[in-house]
C-alpha cells in the first residue's frame, strides 16, 4: 500500500521500501536509466508485476537533498492546488558502499489536457493564495527548515519582512559566496543595492508558498495531462519572485501570462522588480557553474 501523498515514509534500504510499499517478494525486474538531472542520478524502475516507480539516487552525504525534495513536494500537495508526483518512500541504502534514494510515483503523462497552460496559470495562482499557516516559524516569510537551491543550500530561516528576507537569506548569501568575482566597483552597486533595496522590492498583499525554482525544466506534464510541479526549492514570499524566474530561461507561453494576470494581477512597477529577483538565481548560477554568469549579474547591478 502506498504512503501519504504528502508524507515521506523513511527506510533503510531500496529492497525494504519495495517490499513494504509494494508487498512482500517484491523486485526490480527492470532498470531504465532518465537522463535530466545534473545532481541526482534518476531511473524508471519496472516491478514484479509490471508496477513501474522513479527513483532518484545520489551519495549518502547528500540524503538531506532529498528529504528536502520530499518536504517541498508535500509542502505543495496539502495546498491541494496543483498536481505533484505521489511521494512514496526515501531513504538511505547499505549495498554498492552506500547511497539515498528517493521513490516517487511514475510520471508517464504524454498528452497536455485542453487549455494545459491557462490552467496552470489558475492553478499556480490557487497555490500562491493557498494559506501558508504553519510554514514558517518566528516570521511570515521562510520556511520551517532550510533546503537547497540546485545542489547548493537555502537559508529559510523566517522573517517578518519580505524585503529583509530576501536580502538577508537570497541575496546576501550568494554574494558572499561569489566574492572572488567581483570588483571594487562591482561591491559599489552591490552595497547600494542591498542597502536601499526597500525602495525596490515591495510587501505582497499576503504571503505566498514558492516553488522557488520554476523554470521550465521542473514542470511536466502529468499523470492527468495537466501540469505538475517537479524538484521545488519551496519558501514563503511573494508570489511575483516564482513568475520572475519563469521568465529567466522562457519556455513559458504569452497564454500562460494572460491567464496568470487574470487570476491574480501584478502589483505595479513588477517589470523593474523581476530582475532583482532573477539576480539571486544567476548569482547561484554563477557560484554552481562559473564565470559564464557573471555578465549577466553586472547588467543587473548596473541597472539598479
Amino acid at each position: 500500500m502506498a504512503s501519504d501523498k504528502t508524507t515521506p515514509q523513511q527506510f533503510t534500504s531500496l529492497s525494504d521500501a519495495l517490499c513494504s510499499l509494494f508487498g512482500e517478494g517484491t523486485k526490480i525486474e527492470q532498470t531504465i536509466r532518465i537522463s535530466g538531472g545534473d545532481i541526482n542520478e534518476a531511473y524508471g524502475l519496472v516491478l514484479t508485476g509490471g508496477k513501474r516507480i522513479f527513483v532518484k539516487c545520489n551519495t549518502k552525504s547528500n540524503a538531506s537533498l532529498f528529504m528536502a525534495e520530499a518536504e517541498g513536494l508535500g509542502a505543495i500537495a496539502r495546498t491541494e492546488t496543483i498536481g505533484t508526483p505521489q511521494i512514496l518512500g526515501l531513504g538511505t541504502d547499505e549495498d554498492r558502499g552506500g547511497y539515498s534514494f528517493l521513490l516517487l510515483e511514475f510520471v508517464s503523462g504524454r498528452n497536455r489536457s485542453a487549455d494545459y497552460w491557462e490552467d496552470f496559470a489558475r492553478q499556480l495562482s490557487d497555490m500562491h493564495h493557498a494559506s501558508t499557516i504553519g510554514l514558517v516559524s518566528n516570521g511570515k516569510y521562510g520556511f520551517d527548515c532550510d533546503n537547497y537551491i540546485g545542489r547548493r543550500g537555502q537559508i529559510n530561516a523566517g522573517h517578518d519582512s519580505w524585503t529583509s528576507f530576501f536580502r538577508d537569506c537570497r541575496l546576501e548569501p550568494q554574494f558572499r559566496d561569489a566574492e572572488r568575482y567581483f570588483e571594487k566597483e562591482d561591491w559599489t552597486r552591490i552595497n547600494r543595492l542591498l542597502e536601499h533595496l526597500d525602495e525596490i522590492l515591495i510587501e505582497p498583499e499576503s504571503p505566498s508558498l514558492l516553488h522557488g525554482d520554476l523554470w521550465g525544466g521542473n514542470v511536466i506534464t502529468g499523470n492527468d495531462g495537466r501540469a505538475w510541479l517537479i524538484d521545488p526549492a519551496v519558501y514563503v514570499g511573494h508570489a511575483e519572485a516564482d513568475l520572475a524566474m519563469t521568465e529567466l530561461f522562457g519556455g513559458f507561453p504569452r497564454t500562460f501570462y494572460d491567464a496568470y494576470q487574470e487570476a491574480a494581477p501584478l502589483q505595479p512597477g513588477y517589470e523593474h522588480r523581476r530582475d532583482v529577483y532573477n539576480l539571486y538565481h544567476l548569482l547561484n548560477h554563477l557560484n554552481m557553474f562559473g564565470r559564464m554568469y557573471l555578465s549577466e549579474v553586472r547588467s543587473i547591478l548596473r541597472q539598479m
